[in-house]
């Protein structure tokens, strides 16, 4: 059995998954929170159906959890008290999440000195993230000094981007020197979604030319060309691209010279602006989009209007990652959004049965865990929803690296 045990580190908190990656199942999953505060909160979920599980499926504690290091030692408790125990089934490797790899990382690499130094270096273009993923990475290595640690990077699968695709027009000597460039996030989304997606076509990925849309509170788009991603919607940073939840995706930069000139608004200000102030949450005063759902279906006009936005800038990026493929195979909707919203799904989609795509409303409309086909039999084009499983995907690849 190769058991992984994923680790999703935040400043404040990790998020943990001990995955079969055999068998594709989670054998324990859990969230430590709230570290460093005077009370911190622990989590641990086991399914009904683990080996060696405790018969209650999930358990909490409140404690002080003053760093990383005491959050895995409280995570180590959790294990031995409520099960899986780790001796019985003991993780080959640890898998970590690293947001921004950089040009540097283009594959899953086994963490060294060196990896650390560099993944800290990185933390410029990432300093929200990757700080906090070096921060789980030293305390796990603690906790589990006598098994690999594989290092996960969210830009990794995008490095196949060509370019054309990835260079900003602006000064080449300013832009080497600082980095400047399209990287992409969600990567390891997109590549298990177009992997699944294939495996449900019962087609190989090699042959598939595909548009991935992974739509959460955060949201990017890509596009798939025989298994690489080509184009990608994000850019340096995860502001780029679609309307998400809190940022606002694509926007003319002399906007942001403009506000600095006629609001007085700081780089600061306008940082915050952007990514927290803006997008669902700056057109409407909500945050949530099944709320802003909910009020549209009630008649609210301005949630009507803000649901028109977010669809749109998706229909745009279809059309262009359509074009820069020379055609699409399917079309895959992923993510909290892009899995349980009917409605984004057919206003992303309005207008396109020209191109080939036809969505069938009755297969669009139930909600469901598993893959399913949304499109009608008569559609030129596959339109799949794919449940994404980033941790699943983490595993493998963490396998894959340990396996040589």
């Amino acid at each position: 059995m190769d058991v992984v045990l994923v680790v999703n580190s935040g400043s404040s908190s990790f998020k943990y998954q001990l995955i079969d990656v055999d068998a594709s199942r989670t054998l324990a999953s859990g969230l430590v929170e709230r570290i460093g505060e005077a009370e911190g909160r622990a989590v641990h979920k086991v399914p009904q159906d683990a080996p060696g599980g405790a018969s209650t499926s999930e358990s909490e504690r409140t404690l002080p959890i003053p760093d990383h290091t005491a959050g895995f030692g409280v995570m180590l408790e959790a294990f031995a008290e409520h099960g899986p125990s780790l001796e019985e089934v003991p993780p080959v490797a640890v898998g970590h999440r690293v947001v921004q790899g950089g040009a540097r990382f283009f594959e899953p690499t086994v963490i060294t000195d060196l990896v650390k130094i560099n993944i800290d270096e990185l933390s410029s273009l990432a300093p929200l993230h990757n700080p906090a993923n070096l921060q789980g990475i030293v305390a796990a290595q603690a906790a589990f000094p006598d098994v690999p640690h594989v290092a996960v990077f969210d830009t990794a699968f995008h490095q196949t981007m060509p370019p054309s695709a990835y260079t900003y027009a602006i000064d080449r000597e300013l832009a080497e020197k600082h980095r400047v460039r399209r990287y992409g996030f969600h990567g390891t989304s997109h590549r298990f979604v177009s992997r699944a997606a294939a495996e449900f076509l019962g087609r190989p990925v090699e042959e598939l030319r595909q548009i991935v849309l992974h739509l959460g509170n955060g949201a990017s788009a890509c596009a798939v060309d025989g298994g690489r991603s080509v184009e990608t919607s994000m850019g340096m940073t995860p502001l780029e691209g679609l309307v998400m939840g809190t940022r606002s995706g694509d926007i003319d930069p002399a906007v942001l010279l403009h506000l600095q000139r006629r609001a007085g608004l700081s780089a600061d200000d306008i940082d915050d602006l952007l990514n927290k102030r803006s997008g669902m949450l700056g057109l409407t005063g909500r945050g949530d989009l099944r709320d802003i759902e909910d009020a549209s279906e009630a008649g609210d006009e301005t949630a009507d209007f803000a649901l028109s936005v977010y669809a749109h800038r998706i229909r745009s990026y279809i059309g262009a990652y359509a074009a820069q493929l020379g055609g699409v195979d399917v079309i895959s909707f992923t993510a909290g959004v892009g899995e349980n919203s009917p409605d984004i799904r057919g206003r992303a989609l309005a207008g396109l049965e020209w191109f080939g795509i036809e969505l069938d409303p009755e297969r669009n409309a139930p909600r469901s865990r598993v893959a399913r086909r949304i499109s009608t039999d008569a559609s030129r084009v596959e339109v799949l929803v794919v449940p994404t499983n980033e941790e699943l995907e983490i595993a493998r690849q963490t396998v894959e690296v340990v396996a040589g």
